[in-house]
């Protein structure tokens, strides 16, 4: 079928589903939903078999849902209704969740339902679940919808159901006095992504995300005679905060300006700005990078917040990464985290800085020294293991190791150019090509689509992909696999990068990137500053990119 994918913005869950049923034989093109006159021409110029909306904020147009079959995602079960679904399921505890595909009409969520699919619902964030659970719940039950309107006969039925209201500040907020940490972190929990809850910090008005019990607290020396409400100390970018019992630790922070919209997320000490500068500094801070070790597998498992890695993540990651080079081990496993394996630098952090220009040119030559570290494992046979998905300097990131393996479901975006047709780093260069070829290389930069884990493999940017399910139990043993043949995997990998070397050694490939990243940074052309800019304040898109929108390709 012809389907048009309507969106608010190309999101995570966009991505997925334009992945799956562009795999499934679909022809896709996306339209983001700008206004309703844009909405009526995509349909007009496309002409779709069917409308499908993932992600909106706004109703369909009622003259578009009247000609065209418009089948909308609503992240709940049947029955629920109202636009803080899942923020009022994460907030209350349900223990099972859903997602139904229900077809559009003058009624918000009101339609008749064309497919469901639920879950247990883990006690995680709000964004967390959404990136995974409702991600497979929703392509298993729009892939249903499609089906049965492809095959015909299928009538959709109409469910009673009841409309929560929209979940306001006040429904969110934290009493420091009276909730202990699990009410706070549930709470923040169901804020993640957005809109975070509101609060003041040291005199700083804020929003909060990226909540954690801080475990072990009674240990720090301030806790015995901490008020609820106090900022115990911080570490590693977070703050850990004391509740009527326990205590929290908080590691993002959106600030609220009085001079206009709300600023972007950063880290909670850097979202404080000086009234951060006198907390102490705790020991026992965040787990956000971890190892162990199962035989002769050790396993490095590091989770940033949104997979954005500033200079300081880079620096601690490829300290992680030395110091278990140096165990007597045989294969690291890079195993990122389950939401997001890793999205390159940290755009957040760049557009705070003093100078963005610097701060990007820090970062990315942070990143490239992680980079080199798993090029140049030379006693070690190196594995990305893809729990999440990974885009920009993260895909680079990931395929400088001698073998990926990928989990199904995860969306790779292994391109710069929607970034103000930023050219990249992190010896791509060099890794890419030596994966795909150089013409694939080449095609796969062009392209600007997300990528799903069966197409990355064909386009050899992984080497297996394995079932959600499977994927622990596969990457142990193929870990396992690696390691009985580790003498001879290194001895050819040493050959391989002694004629690589000899025919152009490694730091001429990042010195010409380099290069060209520094006209990005600091040249005449302000692109990359400009769509950092807009990716960072979340400006509303003006119109929908051409490789997004193929009916709105005039070169056909």
């Amino acid at each position: 079928m012809k389907i048009l994918l309507l969106a608010h913005s190309f999101n995570s869950l966009s991505q997925r589903l334009h992945v799956e049923l562009r795999r499934m034989g679909h022809e896709v093109s996306v339209e983001l939903d700008v206004n309703d006159d844009l909405v009526r021409e995509a349909a007009a110029l496309f002409a779709p078999d069917l409308v499908l909306a993932p992600y909106l904020r706004r109703a369909i147009p009622e003259d578009v849902w009247r000609k065209k079959t418009c089948l909308v995602v609503h992240p709940g079960p049947e029955g629920d209704r109202g636009p803080s679904a899942l923020d009022w399921a994460v907030l209350e505890g349900a223990p099972r969740w859903g997602v139904t595909v229900f077809q559009a009409e003058a009624e918000m969520d009101a339609g008749p339902v064309w497919a469901t699919a639920g879950f247990p619902l883990r006690a995680a964030s709000k964004s967390s679940i959404y990136r995974n659970e409702v991600a497979e719940a929703t392509t298993a039950a729009v892939l249903e919808a499609s089906g049965r309107l492809e095959r015909g006969g299928f009538t959709p039925a109409r469910v009673p159901g009841t409309r929560r209201p929209l979940m306001t500040q006040s429904d969110r907020s934290v009493d420091w006095t009276k909730d202990d940490a699990a009410a706070v972190i549930r709470k923040i929990n169901a804020s993640d992504g957005w809109p975070g809850v509101q609060d003041e910090v040291l005199g700083r008005e804020v929003f909060l995300y990226d909540a954690r019990p801080a475990a072990g607290s009674n240990s720090f020396p301030q806790v015995h005679a901490a008020r609820p409400g106090d900022v115990l100390g911080a570490c590693r970018g977070a703050i850990c905060r004391a509740a009527a019992e326990g205590s929290v630790w908080i590691g993002q922070m959106r600030p609220r300006r009085a001079d206009g919209p709300s600023a972007f997320k950063l880290p909670s000490t850097a979202a404080l700005g000086q009234a951060a500068a006198g907390l102490p500094e705790l020991k026992s801070g965040p787990d956000d990078i971890s190892y162990e070790e199962k035989g002769e597998v050790g396993y490095l498992s590091f989770g940033f917040y949104n997979g954005a890695m500033g200079v300081s993540e880079c620096r601690r990651l490829a300290s992680a990464l030395l110091q278990a080079l140096r165990r007597p081990t045989k294969v690291v496993c890079l195993l990122g985290g389950p939401d997001s394996w890793s999205n390159g630098i940290h755009l957040n952090l760049i557009e705070a800085a003093e100078s963005p220009a610097d701060e990007s040119w820090r970062n990315i030559q942070a990143m490239n020294d992680l980079v080199r570290e798993i090029v140049n494992a030379a006693g070690h046979v190196t594995v990305s293991a893809l729990r999440g998905s990974c885009a920009a300097g993260g895909c680079f990131l990931a395929i400088a190791a001698d073998f990926v393996v990928a989990r199904e479901g995860v969306v790779l975006n292994p391109h710069y150019k929607s970034m103000g047709n930023l050219y990249g780093s992190e010896y791509w260069t060099y890794n890419l090509p030596r994966r795909a070829g150089a013409r694939a290389a080449e095609r796969i930069m062009s392209l600007r689509l997300p990528m799903g884990g069966q197409e990355a493999l064909s386009r050899r940017l992984v080497d297996e992909v394995w079932p959600s399910a499977e994927f622990e139990s596969r990457l142990h043993e193929f870990a396992r696999r690696l390691a009985a043949d580790s003498g001879r995997l290194l001895e050819e990998k040493r050959s391989r990068r002694e004629r690589d070397e000899a025919a152009r050694p490694l730091e001429d490939y990042r010195r010409e990137e380099l290069e060209r990243m520094k006209f990005n940074f600091y040249g005449f052309d302000p692109s990359y500053h400009v769509a950092r800019h807009h990716f960072v304040h979340k400006t509303p898109k003006s119109w929908t990119p051409v490789h997004l929108a193929r009916h709105r390709d005039k070169r056909g």
